[in-house]
């Protein structure tokens, strides 16, 4: 059981540094990541400065459940969170009408990714902060997307307040997960299988 308590001391930690408004790198069930508290705007623009990019549409967040996912997009129609629910590999959805997150995440269209991660860890800080989770790939922007932690640019590992022991990485997918967009009316549109 130490391993677990291990793993709860350091969710609560990364979460301490989210509530104090740092960034993280931590592994998902994808790849690894870089992370802040998602309603932080001021942390989440740490992020953009240190990925050297401003694309809103590479940032998502992970939250711990369809229920918080409501939470946080008011326009999401219905189909999209039993999709969610039913996907079987790491799957990140587009929902209309993303609120109460960082300003600096929301594109023009008003839209937010969300996954729902598949990972011990990831729920645990999740449980931990009671809020969504930014996600992006751990890289400067153009560089090649990092699946472990030794493929992180030292540049970004030095950038961020705490880097998770990957010992916690479990069993991640090392590939970016697919995207489905969907609209208000129940739309979708499959932006990356």
């Amino acid at each position: 059981m130490q391993k677990e308590t291990d793993m709860q001391k350091e969710a609560d930690e990364a979460v301490r540094v989210m509530r104090g408004g740092g960034i993280i790198l931590y592994p998902t069930d994808t790849v690894w990541g870089l992370g802040c508290d998602a309603t932080n705007a001021a942390a989440v623009e740490r992020i953009y400065r240190l990925k050297r990019s401003e694309n809103k549409k590479s940032m998502l967040v992970l939250c711990a459940s369809a229920d918080m996912t409501v939470r946080y997009v008011n326009k999401a129609p219905g189909v999209a969170f039993e999709v969610m629910e039913l996907a079987t590999s790491p799957l990140t959805a587009i929902l209309p009408g993303a609120a109460g997150v960082a300003e600096n995440l929301i594109p023009e269209e008003g839209t937010l990714g969300v996954r729902i991660p598949d990972h011990e860890f990831c729920r645990r800080m999740l449980a931990g902060l009671k809020k969504p989770i930014v996600s992006t790939s751990a890289n400067i922007s153009g560089e090649a997307t990092p699946v472990g932690l030794q493929d992180v640019a030292k540049e970004i590992v030095d950038g961020v307040d705490f880097v998770v022991n990957p010992r916690f990485e479990g069993k991640p997918t090392r590939k970016a997960s697919s995207i489905i967009a969907f609209g208000e009316g129940g739309e979708v549109k499959i932006i990356r299988e």
